[in-house]
C-alpha cells in the first residue's frame, strides 16, 4: 500500500486512524468507531486486522505494547500526516458542497 494509494482513505480506514490518535487495541478500535459514528460505520474483525497489518507494514501505525495478548497500536508521524491530509481533503469536499448547495438556495 504505497503512499499514492493512500491519497484518499476509505471511511473505515479514516476512522481507524482517527481512533489511533490515542493508544488502542483492536477490539477497542471497533468499539470506539461504533460509538463515535453511532453505529453508522461498521468494521468487521477481518477488515480491521487486515488493515492494521497493512498499516503496520507501511509504518502508518506502530505497536506500542501488548497486554493480555492484545496488541496496542498508535499512529506514527507518517500516519498522522496521512490522517491530517485526509481531514483537509474532506473539509474541502464539504466546503465545495456548501458553496454549491447552499449557494443554490439563493438562486
Amino acid at each position: 500500500m504505497a503512499r499514492e494509494q493512500l491519497k484518499t482513505l476509505t471511511e473505515q480506514m479514516y476512522y481507524i486512524l482517527l481512533t489511533l490518535t490515542e493508544n488502542q487495541h483492536g477490539y477497542g478500535i471497533m468499539q470506539e468507531v461504533d460509538r463515535r459514528t453511532d453505529g453508522r460505520v461498521k468494521i468487521g474483525a477481518g477488515t480491521l486486522y487486515s488493515l492494521l497489518s497493512r498499516f503496520e507494514e507501511e509504518d502508518i501505525i506502530v505497536q506500542v505494547a501488548e497486554e493480555d495478548r492484545r496488541k496496542i497500536y498508535t499512529l506514527t508521524d507518517k500516519g498522522l500526516s496521512i490522517l491530517k491530509d485526509e481531514h483537509k481533503r474532506l473539509k474541502q469536499l464539504v466546503s465545495d458542497g456548501n458553496d454549491i448547495l447552499e449557494g443554490s438556495e439563493d438562486k
